[in-house]
């Protein structure tokens, strides 16, 4: 019995959705090894929804496999279509970032000009501008200026 259960609105939902994607894990001739159960467990991290070919001509062995992945992975089994198996797991929240006040690093932008009279290539010279500077319309590196805010908005932030 899996930790998740899907009701048949939701499991329909997860199968449109799994159409279109390719399989993530294969399961070979060793079946569900270790190194297996560990890579699902990663894709379902990153995904959530996973599809899984298993090269076995068995079905039932393909069906009890789905339903040892889904009970020993805490996820639903959706799908199992012949050599195919869908799994779905809630994707866990990411940890935010610990600081939001963080400016922009330094980043390498191209500097293009061309010539005055057309008939010479455009010189390109590539510059790193730091997170706090910005280049102007005529090609100049300048200091950015932090935006004046009003009184207004001062006192309620």
């Amino acid at each position: 019995m899996p930790a998740i259960e899907l009701n048949p609105a939701d499991r329909k939902a997860k199968r449109g959705e799994a159409h279109h994607l390719d399989p993530v894990v294969m399961i070979g001739a060793e079946g569900i090894t270790p190194a297996v159960v560990k890579e699902i467990d990663a894709a379902l991290k990153a995904h959530g929804l996973i599809k899984i070919r298993m090269f076995s001509d068995d079905r039932a062995a393909r069906e009890a496999a789905l339903g040892e992945l889904a009970e020993r992975l805490d996820a639903a089994p959706v799908q199992h279509i012949g050599k195919l198996l869908v799994l779905w797991r809630p994707v866990p929240e990411k940890a935010a970032p610990e600081k939001d006040e963080r400016k922009p690093g330094p980043r390498t932008v191209k500097l293009v000009s061309f010539s005055k009279s057309g008939n010479h290539r455009p010189t390109v010279k590539k510059v790193t501008v730091m997170g706090n500077q910005r280049v102007t319309a005529g090609g100049q590196i300048k200091r950015a200026k932090s935006r004046a805010t009003s009184v207004k908005k001062r006192a309620q932030g």
